[in-house]
């Protein structure tokens, strides 16, 4: 992780950090960084204890919470299959937040979710409820980041970060734009299209993440189509960490059993204790 982004040049002042940005710029000075996605409900959400404490013992840094719906432009066939059964569970966004209020975890949790959702539950009334969770940040890949200041102010106001994410066209005028207003972490998308599309990543990714990697003043962290201790081990010399969904949400789909076979495949160990 020679390439890890540890400076605070470049940070938009007129932002405030949140404090889930303190702990991510901690941990990335500690060891690699590993958020692990899973869409809540799809497996009852009954079982959501469950997998974050699987996914708590194998190091997880924070953890994305998917919130199920109907046209989830970024996903690609597992995470929407996941999404399907969830609803079909009969998991709505408000059944999901009643279940995180009951859970007891120390890892941080990220919502991952679509616009549409988050407006039609209302920002207010989400950040009110958010009080009695342990989540620190939300990802919502169909905002435009032009359109972020609807809900700035509010999250500012209640300690929430708002993940930006980066595609792998953006020139590089546009992502100093983006890391200098970023918050949380910088979600560096390492291929054009939807999660979970398999390892072709393109042959210019290691620059272009080493790139943003050096211009942010935040960790940045590779995602979409890991799936191997290889994947991790290589974007983790270039970035803060990866961020791992379909490969994971396929194997919680088969059973618990399964994730942590995963967990191992991707060169995880169990902590300590656990």
């Amino acid at each position: 992780m020679s390439n890890k982004s540890k400076n605070e040049k470049g940070r938009d002042r007129n932002m405030s950090q949140s404090s889930f940005t303190t702990y991510m710029q901690q941990q990335a000075k500690e060891k690699s960084c590993f958020v692990p996605y899973i869409m809540a409900g799809a497996n009852g959400l009954d079982r959501l204890q469950a997998e974050i404490d699987l996914l708590s013992e194998y190091g997880a840094t924070a953890i994305e919470i998917g919130i199920p719906f109907s046209d989830p432009v970024a996903d690609g066939p597992v995470i929407q299959q996941a999404g399907i059964q969830a609803r079909a569970h009969g998991t709505t966004f408000k059944t999901i937040i009643q279940q995180l209020q009951q859970l007891n975890t120390e890892v941080p949790l990220i919502l991952m979710g679509y616009a549409n959702s988050f407006f039609h539950y209302g920002f207010q009334a989400l950040l009110e409820a958010l009080k009695e969770t342990n989540v620190k940040a939300l990802i919502i890949p169909d905002l435009p980041f032009e359109h972020r200041d609807l809900v700035i102010p509010l999250l500012t106001t209640a300690d929430i970060a708002l993940i930006t994410l980066i595609s792998l066209t953006s020139p590089l005028s546009r992502i100093n734009t983006l890391t200098k207003a970023a918050d949380g972490f910088v979600y560096a998308v390492t291929v054009n299209g939807v999660t979970g599309k398999g390892s072709d990543f393109s042959e210019g990714l290691d620059t272009h993440l080493q790139a943003v990697a050096q211009i942010s003043p935040i960790p940045v962290l590779a995602g979409f189509g890991i799936r191997s201790a290889a994947d991790v081990k290589r974007f983790s010399r270039i970035c803060g960490g990866v961020v791992v969904g379909s490969a994971i949400v396929a194997a919680l789909d088969q059973s618990l059993i399964e994730a942590e076979q995963m967990l191992q495949s991707l060169g995880l160990e169990k902590k300590k204790g656990s």
